[in-house]
């Protein structure tokens, strides 16, 4: 019994201390200098393998009492801490954001709550006036309500005898514009209306408004950003880094004021968008001060002979333009980060410009969004890259992308206004005016760092630009912009592309067009860098080049483009201004590469009143008389003035020329710019919405006579060769019923016609059809047979061409095709048969290809 007892006891002693042994094992106490070393190997590899933590504990000995899976479960702490620990940062981040997002909102509200009690008392202020003028017998009551109403909200300010050229005079002026800029930032000065779609939130770009019924036009924003207040002072006063279409900001005296403000003189000119408009130019009073609240302000005004102060450097070739009381108001969060109030007003003079393009200067939502929302956005994208929340490929810093981009909108908006002062000049006209030829062989601009390469040359003359301005009617600017981008083939010349791109060689072609009648080309767009809200993509565009003869061997090589598109995306709120614009580059460009870019922008026409939809017609516009007035030429106006969606499309494509070539190369190139604006113009009406439903449909069912009669045919024949039905039997046939049916069949329907020593070339295709071809019906024509089918697929159709000529059908196996846009699409099955027309002749062969999809 004693001897059982102790055993028990030896036993349980033992196990006691086994227990304590794996409790001793399992909970390990770190000491700082282990915690060190794992820390250094964390820094380098948080999640080592298990050799890698092997070594670890050999190199290191003060970890050689510790068991590796003990190393394993640290590293997972840690991770987990540090995954945690990221989370939470998030989490307060968030916080910040929508704690200061609430209080601007609350500020927001209270602004509105402002507003509506301003205009229950204005409405109170009209009852009186009309109750007034009812007992009166003045008969015109209208206007003197509403000249009372006027001088009761704007009351004439009445400024006091002052030397405005003196400092104090000026410091006068800089603190009525703080007065009103605040007014229109934070109060009721301007009724501001929200854009359509912006929603505000944490991540988003803020609350954008744009003004009604007030003098110019206006735009006012308001979001967050996660900066200091000084450095989002300093990037606002830098416009030329975020305005695209700044074309210089000089300050000509910097004034310090008592307060510890400073008064600037500031001159800046401002591009024009179109060529059917002349630049603005502006003379403006800045003041930069800071609130009692550490709020940093930043307003400006235009000093005008009303307004006093001195006067501003003269403008030739410049229209005056005049800047309202506007600016930034500047303020710091808690926590970090700021708030930014944006305030653009701003007076074009709208009526130097023809009558049709006076939206684009009457316009606060193109406003909006080339000026106020683009500040916003530049601001939002530093902050992100400054975080590392922004990752961008090919290893090139951000700041060298934006400077890249800034470069090519730039370059296209000098070719689309060609200043004087810049040595552009005009060549004498082939006697038609709608396409404009300058040239520019000044040394300062061929010396510069776009051209440096080539004017070293004896024989270089300097670059050419042939530009053209065109209205388009019924057409989404984003949509014809997208199109443009994803199908160059359909509009570009690869003769015209192989030039532009000799012109980076150390000699270039002498020929102006290697190839005048061009040939097809695929196209590869590789992604370079986008903005936060992909509004603006910066990509590298590879042009395939193809040999169809021994002859153009040395003329297939690939080239590429630097491309910068924007304002595609149609869900974008605001005025949809969207842009192409590209440049040849070497392969291996560097970042202070050569650009010459060339390029579309198309800016949308809002109509002051609606009319019926418009047909899709286009019209150049090079021929519109300008005046003070506006006048247009007759006939125009009864067409031009029922648009529901006009916008004006401006094209402008660069060249270099050697002197003794220079007559051939303007040939060219304008002869090269009619071309594109003919291809543009069959784009435009092949894109354009229907005018009885407000979707956007890319691909429009075609409802003539000889398409019904073709889908009879396609159905018929089908039934006839391989006795089944296209469709389901209970299916309608009467009426446009079976091309409706074909139209929207889910698999690819396609024709091409079938001559003797021609390529087949495709006549007619359904929507599935279009889709997989990446094409339209109008480019449809375009496209040849043996160019979408691979090597495989034409040997197939080359062996089984006879049995479909004699049987009437065959049944061709799965295989891989290629679109217009060079992407592989795969199928399960195609069929092809004979189409036959009413006489049972041989019409066209069609092709059915089942469950495709891209690869």
């Amino acid at each position: 019994m004693a001897l059982s007892m102790h055993r028990e006891s030896n036993s349980s002693g033992s196990n006691s201390s086994k227990q304590q042994q794996m409790d001793a094992s399992k909970y390990v106490r770190y000491t700082p200098e282990q915690v060190d070393a794992l820390e250094r190997v964390y820094a380098e590899c948080p999640k080592p393998s298990s050799l890698r933590r092997q070594q670890l504990i050999r190199e290191c000995p003060i970890l050689a009492n510790i068991e590796p899976k003990q190393i394993k479960v640290w590293f997972q702490n840690r991770r987990c801490r540090e995954k945690q620990r990221k989370e939470a940062s998030r989490l307060q981040t968030v916080n910040r954001k929508l704690t200061a997002m609430n209080k601007l909102l609350m500020e927001e509200n209270d602004r509105l709550q402002k507003q509506v009690s301003q205009l229950v008392y204005d409405n109170g202020y009209m009852r009186q006036q009309l109750h007034t003028v009812s007992t009166t017998t003045d008969t015109s009551c209208d206007s003197v309500v509403m000249s009372g109403l006027q001088q009761h909200q704007n009351p004439t300010p009445q400024h006091p005898q002052r030397d405005t050229n003196s400092p104090a005079g000026l410091l006068a002026i800089a603190e009525e514009t703080l007065a009103e800029f605040l007014g229109k930032a934070t109060g009721t000065a301007v009724d501001w209306v929200q854009m359509i779609g912006m929603k505000p939130g944490p991540d988003s770009i803020g609350i954008v408004a744009v003004s009604r019924n007030c003098s110019g036009v206006a735009a006012r924003a308001c979001g967050l950003v996660s900066l200091e207040p000084t450095k989002v002072a300093e990037i606002l006063k830098d416009r030329l880094s975020w305005f695209r279409d700044c074309r210089c900001l000089d300050v000509a005296s910097a004034i310090p004021t008592g307060n510890g403000g400073t008064i600037e003189l500031v001159y800046m000119q401002v591009y024009a968008p179109t060529t059917l408009a002349s630049a603005r130019d502006f003379w403006m009073l800045r003041y930069i001060t800071s609130l009692e609240d550490g709020s940093l302000v930043i307003c400006e005004r235009s000093l005008t002979a009303s307004t006093g102060g001195p006067t501003g450097p003269p403008s030739s070739s410049f229209v005056r333009a005049e800047m309202l009381p506007s600016g930034y108001l500047i303020r710091p969060c808690e926590g970090g980060g700021s708030t930014i109030h944006i305030v653009d007003h701003i007076d074009f003079d709208a009526s130097s410009v023809p009558e049709v393009l006076r939206p684009l200067y009457e316009s606060s939502k193109i406003l909006a969004q080339k000026m106020t929302m683009a500040a916003l956005r530049h601001i939002r994208q530093i902050a992100q890259e400054t975080n590392g929340e922004i990752q961008y490929s090919g290893g090139r810093q951000p700041a060298v992308l934006r400077a890249l981009s800034q470069r090519l909108s730039r370059g296209f908006n000098d070719a689309v206004n060609g200043f004087v002062d810049d040595g552009w000049s005009i060549m004498s006209s082939d006697g038609v005016e709608d396409v404009t030829i300058a040239i520019n062989s000044s040394p300062s601009k061929c010396l510069g760092s776009q051209y440096n390469n080539l004017a070293m040359l004896p024989t270089f003359g300097g670059v050419l630009c042939a530009r053209a301005s065109m209205l388009l009617q019924n057409v989404p600017p984003a949509l014809l912009v997208r199109f443009l981008r994803e199908h160059r083939s359909e509009w570009a010349d690869y003769g015209v592309d192989v030039y532009a791109a000799a012109s980076l060689k150390a000699s270039p072609y002498a020929v102006p067009c290697a190839k005048p009648g061009g040939f097809p080309s695929g196209q590869v767009i590789l992604p370079l860098a986008q903005t936060v809200e992909h509004e603006e993509f910066l990509e590298v565009v590879r042009l395939e080049g193809q040999a169809f003869s021994p002859e153009d061997i040395a003329l297939s090589r690939d080239m590429y483009l630097l491309q910068l598109c924007s304002g595609i995306d149609e869900t974008t709120s605001g005025a949809s201004c969207a842009q192409l614009v590209f440049a040849p580059i070497d392969e291996s460009f560097g970042d202070d590469a050569p650009l010459l870019p060339s390029g579309f922008r198309v800016i949308p026409l809002e109509l002051k009143s609606d009319g019926p939809t418009a047909s899709r017609t286009l019209d150049l516009a090079s021929a519109l008389e300008v005046g003070h007035g506006g006048a247009r030429s007759g006939g125009e106006a009864d067409t031009s003035s029922n648009q529901n969606l006009r916008s004006v499309l401006t094209i402008a494509f660069q060249f270099t020329f050697e002197h003794h070539y220079r007559d051939s190369v303007a040939a060219m190139a304008r002869q090269y710019v009619r071309a594109i604006v003919g291809s543009v113009q069959r784009v435009a009406m092949a894109i354009a919405p229907s005018p009885l439903t407000s979707n956007i449909v890319p691909k429009t069912l075609p409802a003539s006579p000889e398409a019904l009669t073709l889908a009879q045919w396609i159905c018929r024949s089908y039934s006839i060769h391989t006795g089944g039905e296209l469709f389901h039997a209970d299916s309608p046939a009467a009426g446009d019923a079976v091309l409706k049916q074909l139209w929207h069949h889910s698999d690819a329907i396609m024709c091409c016609s079938v001559k003797m020593n021609a390529s087949a070339v495709f006549t007619f295709a359904n929507q599935a059809g279009l889709d997989m071809l990446e094409t339209t019906l109008v480019a449809l024509q375009d496209i040849m047979l043996e160019k979408i089918l691979d090597e495989a697929g034409r040997k197939i159709l080359l062996s089984e061409f006879s049995k479909i000529m004699q049987q009437g059908f065959a049944y061709l196996p799965a295989g891989i095709c290629v679109s217009s846009m060079g992407r592989p699409v795969s199928y399960d099955q195609a069929i092809a048969w004979k189409v036959l027309n009413d006489d049972d002749s041989n019409h066209c062969l069609a092709f059915m290809f089942v469950n495709w999809s891209f690869v």
